[in-house]
């Protein structure tokens, strides 16, 4: 339990939490667990974050019951904290007042696919990988794609963006609708499924990266886009980390309508050799992927690397041989993986920052330069495309000095990119890790933020303790 029991003015009563968890458990029976093994796996967040965990957890089935669930925990002002795959990285799954996990991985169904209109509706508990493996038959897929395999209600609940954000955009722009509990028990729907309206105001955006503040959904309606005639993909290695990211740059603003495009600094390389058994070269590295027709891809794959050549890049590869190019992408979704087995006897911490590309290079310069002038180990790989990157700090915990430099080490990463007109956040999202940054990247909208999660909210029981201090 939080020490102090308070979070934006509203106290937090022990003994009606532990009457709620009783109730609970009394209406849903076996669907209940307050077993300490499983209240400890519901606040796993890859991370270095400190467990905080629930009174119980809740595996629910159908919107009824998460709705029945709500209402308990309203009357007694229970803290609901939702989970589903829980591959957060920002504590978003802790539960510091403790309170109730409800779980949605059982409602794991793909209810409805509209070809004609491109659109599927989902349950949250689906994941990406469940999903496009569902649709490999129809000629559709769904785009984004975070690395990890998210599920849609996370995804949608923390603004998920990932590799083909570039092209295909962020969860912001693929969901459409959502049908949602809110905090008082009662079942909404955001929109239809019409692809634009000018009905009122667009909850829908709203309840996207609200983290599970607002309410918990219980369905999704999001785009799905044609699987393209031609993928290639390709490589090509730079003598220095500035290079690569000006090259990025330069293919941005070229208008190359590239679908991935991730910058790998020499140390994920390494990280990623050793743990994918690759023989990449050890130096700074771009993975591309273009998709269109036979010709577009070509001509895409030969421009960028015009523009590869002119910023000193060499060995560029590119190849539409599937086989060959998911190796090279398996490697990198594996990153998170070869980055905790990298420096053996240390404990990683994921976080990640975006500005505007044009700061790019700058700002990943900076931060390389602020690694290497600390002597802190922490391989940087990015989305680079739409100017989003990940550092992997890896700290072992045992030695003091080391535990030292973490966090002003993470202060100075976020306000640099911050002072860049970016963001302390691109896609991890802000749960409890990076609440202290939040005035200084929105000022004074934070406290209109808090007006409108006291607004759905009063009670404040839905995941308390995250995105304000």
């Amino acid at each position: 339990m939080n020490k102090n029991n308070n979070w934006l003015g509203q106290s937090y009563n022990f003994e009606k939490i532990q009457t709620c968890i009783k109730k609970i458990n009394e209406v849903f029976g076996q669907q209940f667990s307050d077993s300490k093994s499983i209240r400890e796996q519901h606040t796993h967040t890859m991370t270095i974050h400190k467990s905080e965990l629930p009174d119980g957890v809740l595996f629910v089935e159908t919107k009824d019951d998460i709705a029945k669930a709500v209402k308990i925990c309203n009357e007694y002002g229970c803290p609901i904290i939702p989970f589903a795959v829980g591959s957060s990285f920002e504590g978003h799954l802790n539960a510091p007042f403790g309170g109730l996990s409800i779980d949605v991985n059982n409602m794991n169904q793909i209810l409805e696919v509209h070809h004609e209109d491109l659109t599927v509706v989902v349950q949250p508990g689906v994941t990406r990988e469940d999903l496009n493996t569902h649709l490999r038959d129809t000629g559709l897929f769904f785009p984004i794609d975070p690395g990890s395999n998210a599920s849609l209600g996370g995804m949608t609940s923390t603004r998920a963006s990932g590799t083909n954000a570039v092209r295909y955009g962020t969860m912001k722009d693929n969901v459409i609708s959502i049908e949602a509990v809110m905090p008082n028990g009662e079942i909404i729907k955001t929109s239809n499924r019409a692809k634009k309206s000018s009905a009122g105001y667009d909850l829908t955006r709203l309840m996207i990266g609200s983290e599970g503040t607002l309410g918990i959904m219980t369905e999704i309606t999001v785009k799905l886009h044609g699987i393209p005639e031609k993928i290639a993909g390709g490589r090509v290695s730079f003598p220095t980390v500035k290079e690569a990211a000006d090259a990025v740059i330069m293919t941005i603003q070229s208008g190359i309508p590239v679908a991935r495009i991730e910058l790998l600094d020499k140390n994920q390389v390494k990280s990623c050799n050793n743990y994918s058994k690759l023989g990449l070269p050890e130096e700074p590295m771009l993975l591309v992927e273009f998709h269109g027709s036979e010709s577009s891809v070509k001509e895409q794959s030969e421009l960028f690397g015009e523009i590869a050549l002119d910023n000193n890049g060499k060995d560029y590869i590119w190849t539409a041989d599937n086989e060959e190019r998911n190796k090279l992408w398996k490697a990198r979704h594996d990153a998170y993986w070869a980055n905790m087995s990298y420096r053996p006897g240390t404990e990683m911490y994921a976080t990640d920052v975006c500005v505007p590309i044009s700061k790019l290079s700058q700002c990943i310069v900076e931060t390389i330069e602020d690694l290497e002038n600390n002597n802190i180990v922490g391989p940087l790989a990015g989305h680079a495309g739409d100017g989003n990157f990940h550092v992997s700090v890896m700290i072992d915990i045992n030695n003091k000095e080391e535990v030292s430099k973490l966090d002003p080490f993470l202060d100075r990463l976020s306000k640099r990119a911050i002072r860049m007109e970016g963001t302390c956040t691109g896609e991890h999202g802000i749960g409890q890790g990076k609440r202290k940054y939040m005035y200084k990247e929105l000022g004074n909208t934070v406290d209109l933020m808090k007006d409108i999660k006291k607004a759905f909210d009063p009670n404040l029981i839905m995941n308390p303790g995250k995105l304000f201090l």
